[in-house]
């Protein structure tokens, strides 16, 4: 970035210097300067405007400026053959002409270009396209969590991550907050992309863009989502929400974890650690794999214990999955059992020394 904006002030620089020599128009040196350093703050200003322009919309305009200045020519040379109108006004009406098509033409040619099918294009333009479909913008919520880079590991992500520069600066803030918990989150979320970044094969990109009118991280994302025509991933529930009304796409982890969590059916036997005392009489708590809670009737007296139960009911909501489940104490007996024969079993098969060691 600061390269890019040395780039400028040397460009800038340049024409300033080259309108103090050459003073065009008859004007003075410093004047001259002063109008050559004017032109090169357009055009910089010019240049910063179309970076942010998609290139669907840069070659709609392109094209509709070059039919809007081949329709003003077609229009002068009719204006001329006829010879209406005086000397002076037939070169004012040409250049009215030249600049009206021409605007409209670039204003229609940009809004159309959206409808533009760059992949059927083929060649550059297609594989363009191809990679603004497979990038990806990670949120400050998402880096923090960290599952992103198991997700990304095992090969469900693919295509090119992107991190936002105002994203980095973000969670930077929160790494240096005087909160011990918020600069634990944000050096976990730091070492996280230390962590991606280092994975083969994988392409991560620090870009650049960003909105200074816009002053929310989130809508800073959504915007540029929109000009880069790409997915947001998040596991923030209200960006999800946000980005979804203004029509980006969004790849929410806590919906792919969602998705995978074992389907359980009622009537079906599941055995699990009973970790704590539920709020109910005789209810006992315990907890699957995925953090999947699981609420178990009559089994307050096997806290610390891993029993056999019978499913009862599954409840879906929107903070995640419940199931509902009974304690069989002939279930638990037979898993009793079971583990005594084992026991048995391979003390049998270990002979005397395994006896004694048992």
């Amino acid at each position: 970035m600061s390269g890019l904006l040395s780039l400028r002030a040397v460009f800038v620089f340049l024409l300033a210097i080259t309108g103090f020599w050459l003073h065009p128009f008859g004007l003075g040196r410093w004047y001259g300067a002063m109008v050559g350093a004017a032109v090169g703050a357009a055009l910089v200003l010019f240049e910063t405007q179309v970076r942010r322009v998609s290139l669907k919309r840069l070659i709609g305009a392109t094209a509709g400026s070059i039919v809007g200045i081949l329709a003003a020519y077609l229009m002068s040379l009719v204006l001329g053959h006829a010879g209406a109108g005086s000397a002076s006004v037939v070169p004012f009406v040409e250049i009215a002409l030249l600049a009206t098509t021409t605007y409209l033409g670039l204003v229609v040619g940009a809004s159309k270009g959206e409808s533009l099918n760059l992949s059927a294009l083929g060649g550059l333009f297609g594989s363009e396209g191809a990679s603004a479909a497979s990038l990806k913008l990670l949120d400050t919520s998402v880096i923090i969590d960290g599952r992103i880079a198991d997700i990304v590991e095992s090969g469900f992500l693919d295509g090119t991550l992107a991190i936002p520069q105002f994203v980095l600066r973000e969670l930077q803030m929160v790494a240096d907050s005087s909160d011990s918990m918020k600069r634990n989150r944000g050096r976990r979320g730091l070492d996280v992309l230390q962590r991606i970044q280092k994975l083969p094969g994988l392409k991560v990109e620090i870009l650049e863009d960003d909105f200074p009118a816009v002053r929310e991280v989130d809508l800073k994302l959504i915007e540029l989502a929109k000009l880069r025509e790409c997915k947001i991933v998040t596991n923030d529930f209200n960006l999800n929400k946000v980005a979804q009304l203004r029509g980006v796409e969004v790849l929410n982890i806590n919906e792919l974890a969602n998705a995978l969590k074992p389907v359980v059916l009622p009537g079906e036997t599941m055995r699990v650690f009973i970790l704590k005392e539920g709020k109910e009489y005789s209810q006992g708590v315990a907890y699957l794999d995925d953090g999947t809670m699981v609420v178990v009737d009559n089994a307050r007296k096997m806290i610390s214990r891993t029993i056999d139960i019978t499913v009862t009911s599954v409840l879906q909501t929107t903070a995640g999955k419940m199931i509902f489940g009974r304690f069989d104490e002939r279930l638990h007996a037979v898993y009793d059992k079971q583990q005594q024969a084992d026991r048995a079993e391979r003390a049998v098969r270990e002979g005397p020394a395994g006896a004694q060691a048992g």
